[in-house]
């Protein structure tokens, strides 16, 4: 199975907590072994929200796990970067006052940062 990279506290906002996470997979059989391995991590299974994404040749496939749009805020930054084979979960601990607009900001930030960490180049989608 594919490495998976954790970036924990990756930004904190009105008492939520943000990390990403994310590796290769090629199918999405791989991306759901990659998101159970985060799970098995006691602190990300209880995570309020596990949001991911992943670009396959014709076949984008995303997840909101609960925060809506999140996956295609995730999916069209993948887009964006041409880069495919990749998943990208972000993880959002909820601190109980909602965020609004504001959150789809924070996945993208919490995106920034791990292709930064592996040193991708986001495209026109920084």
């Amino acid at each position: 199975m594919a490495e998976l990279i954790i970036l924990e506290n990756v930004l904190s906002d009105r008492g939520s907590k943000y990390a990403v996470a994310g590796g290769l997979a090629q199918t999405r059989g791989e991306a759901e072994a990659l998101i159970k391995d985060l799970k098995r991590r006691k602190k990300f299974a209880k995570a309020t929200h596990n949001s991911w994404a992943l670009l396959l040749p014709g076949e984008p496939i995303k997840a909101d796990d609960g925060e809506a749009g999140a996956g295609m805020v995730i999916l069209r930054m993948l887009e964006r970067a041409g880069l495919e084979g990749h998943l990208v979960i972000v993880t959002r601990w909820f601190g109980g006052t909602h965020l609004g607009g504001d959150r789809f900001r924070h996945v993208q930030s919490a995106v920034r940062a791990y292709f930064a960490e592996v040193g991708i180049d986001p495209g026109d989608g920084s």
